[in-house]
């Protein structure tokens, strides 16, 4: 197939494109730049520097499929600056989407994520989950998801939404590099190569050891898991998929894990919790499993293995 990827040049965007080539796929990468990196482009895919806003000049009718990873993805930045994500992620979702539908392209994958679901009720979250984003960019995720099912019910499109979990590791020399890092692990492995102080946020949860519970999914299952979305999107149909490993890992247990792997000492100064961090955000991956036929299958000490040769290579 023909396949145009928005937000190749990013962390998870780069790998889903090496995949994609690898599988015989021709690909079309449409990045911006301003998050991410043309050095991370697949050489073997052609490259197109413009904004999803400017759908119309790219999206042509020779295209097979579309996967969506363009968006500005920064939680925190989203609070202090909403209309950026309602920019971005909205009104570029919709430019993208009309030409689409211009196009006559009928299949589309979507990065979506676990962030529409808000603070979660403590148990695994399914797909018919209550969804109830706690900041802009859990909510323009959620946005692009209900556009999605209407466009599949009005006009045709087949469209599958992959809603991510805590996605972590590396691929070879693709993996995450941000000015500045908002996610654990790198910030953890960041802390153990030189020798500075990690900071964990709350020790008094209800879980195992008192530190909150999340599900961390290595880049490179979920990345197969849009090849395999691929097959199942359906003209009319909107699939709606949680991508996780269905396991839970504390703070304190991924701490654990970064001092096995690297060999470092890593000094911990324990805070207080955050405004809106919830105790515990795990997927249910069952529905993932029954429409793709997907298991992820590499472990938590994996990505950290992985994460870590490629913070190494710099």
């Amino acid at each position: 197939m023909r396949l145009l990827v928005t937000g190749g040049a990013g962390y998870v965007g780069s790998i889903c494109t090496r995949l994609l080539l690898d599988a015989g796929h021709s690909v079309v990468v449409v990045d911006d730049l301003s998050t991410g990196h043309r050095d991370a482009v697949d050489h073997r895919a052609e490259f197109i520097e413009a904004r999803v806003h400017d759908a119309a000049d790219f999206v042509s009718t020779d295209l097979d499929a579309v996967l969506h990873f363009a968006a500005a993805s920064l939680v925190g930045e989203s609070v202090e600056h909403p209309e950026r994500y309602w920019e971005n992620n909205i009104v570029g979702g919709i430019q993208l989407i009309e030409a689409i539908r211009s196009a006559g392209i009928k299949k589309m994958v979507f990065s979506s994520s676990a962030a529409v679901y808000g603070n979660g009720d403590g148990t695994a979250l399914t797909e018919t989950s209550p969804t109830s984003p706690i900041n802009p960019y859990g909510a323009s995720k959620l946005a692009i998801d209900h556009m999605l099912t209407a466009e599949a019910r009005a006009h045709g499109l087949g469209a599958v939404s992959l809603r991510y979990f805590n996605v972590v590791g590396a691929y070879g020399d693709l993996g995450e590099r941000h000015p500045q890092e908002t996610h654990l692990l790198p910030r953890l492995l960041d802390a153990a190569r030189n020798g500075a102080g990690a900071t964990v946020y709350g020790t008094d949860y209800p879980t195992s050891d008192g530190t909150c519970v999340r599900d961390y999914l290595h880049v490179l299952d979920l990345a197969e898991a849009h090849l395999l979305a691929l097959r199942v999107a359906t003209p009319g149909e909107h699939h709606i998929l949680n991508l996780g490993t269905g396991l839970g890992h504390t703070v304190s247990e991924v701490l654990r894990v970064v001092a096995d792997v690297t060999s470092l000492p890593l000094e911990v100064e324990e805070h207080p919790r955050r405004d809106g961090d919830p105790a515990v955000l795990v997927a249910a991956n069952v529905a993932a499993s029954e429409v793709l036929g997907w298991t992820p299958t590499r472990t938590l000490t994996d990505a950290v293995r992985d994460a870590w040769s490629f913070m190494r290579q710099d």
